[in-house]
């Protein structure tokens, strides 16, 4: 059942900053921490806000898939890499699996579109990986659609209960991770759509390209955009032609987020690209999301800004995976502690 989105509550949004002025601390003295909680309280929709602790509050999905355009010069490493690093989050060494063991942050691996069968593993696990998988790989988006409607359609529904799962398992707060070997240049394409922007103004240098591969991923990008004309247009078909599999998903999840009413600490370029997808698809999602931390990617700082959002941390961070939102959960946790926890002025006062 697909429900409308509802803006995160004002009234709550407005006690949340009236306590914030009564606490006993100096006026803004808590800055962008004390902004934080009260969008956490108006999205929780109440005040104080509830912690988001425990081994369930915090859920990242990461949703792996591989990208056609990969084969066509736009990124320093080859496809192989993605199914590597899909068994290397299975097996807890990743950078990502990492932080989230340091923070209490529940991780979910799914392959979406992976171009490999994953036959090495056992039956559960490959089950588990492979639930909601949609195809092997993409189109290569310059020269033919990611995706076809059908498949688009399927992966967005895809995200929307993986969103809902992890709900009902209790996440009071969502991630959305990514692993695909060119992904950054479909993301960059999303984006470009979505700001009517060149490529050259919105792609970026992904696993580490050089100058002369730079210039050819936004030719690429450019390319992919004229190629769909006036489908641009219309979000849904913008996914079909330019995303993949995962990155639909992603939008999915992000989307259902909105409608149910759960926050969303937004990573890097690609699950920021979704964002702005799903607030094209529903004018309102974005105000459920909360940009993690600021990417080395151009288009994720272009997005962010369209939708309104300033990124919590800013570490020259281009891993991908959900690693800089995950690095961002104490900062969230820290802003909610300080609206529930700091005494107000005026029991301080005789």
């Amino acid at each position: 059942m697909t429900h409308a989105i509802v803006p995160p509550s004002e009234i709550a949004r407005g006690h949340a900053a009236k306590r914030l002025g009564a606490l006993a601390t100096p006026p803004g003295a808590l800055g962008r921490l004390g902004d934080l909680a009260v969008w956490i309280s108006a999205c929780q929709g109440q005040v104080p806000p509830q912690p988001i602790d425990g081994s369930d509050g915090v859920r990242l999905v990461i949703f792996a898939g591989d990208h056609g355009v990969a084969a066509h010069g736009v990124s320093a490493f080859p496809p192989a890499i993605t199914g590597a690093m899909v068994r290397t989050f299975l097996a807890g060494k990743a950078g990502v699996t990492a932080l989230a063991r340091a923070h209490q942050v529940q991780v979910r691996v799914l392959d979406l579109g992976v171009d490999e069968d994953f036959d090495d593993l056992d039956q559960t696990t490959r089950a588990a990986l492979q639930a909601h998988k949609i195809r092997r790989g993409s189109g290569a988006i310059h020269v033919e659609d990611a995706l076809s409607r059908a498949e688009t359609e399927q992966a967005l529904t895809a995200g929307a209960a993986v969103a809902r799962e992890e709900i009902a398992a209790g996440a009071k707060l969502l991630i959305s991770g990514d692993m695909g070997i060119g992904n950054t240049t479909p993301a960059a394409a999303l984006i470009a759509v979505g700001l009517g922007m060149p490529g050259a103004e919105v792609v970026g240098r992904g696993t580490g390209i050089d100058d002369a591969a730079l210039v050819h991923k936004a030719a690429v990008v450019d390319t992919a955009v004229a190629r769909i004309g006036d489908r641009a247009d219309d979000p849904i078909e913008t996914l079909a032609a330019l995303s993949s599999a995962d990155l639909a998903a992603t939008t999915g999840y992000l989307l259902e987020a909105a409608r149910q009413g759960v926050p969303v600490l937004l990573d890097g370029l690609m699950s920021v690209a979704c964002a702005l997808t799903a607030d094209r698809i529903e004018p309102g999602a974005a105000a459920w999301y909360a940009a993690g931390h600021r990417s080395t990617e151009p288009a994720q700082s272009l997005a962010l800004a369209k939708m309104g959002l300033e990124p919590l941390l800013d570490l020259g961070l281009r891993l991908g995976e959900g690693s800089g939102a995950v690095a961002a959960v104490p900062v969230v946790r820290s802003a909610v502690a300080l609206l529930r926890d700091v005494a107000l002025l005026s029991e301080l006062m005789p």
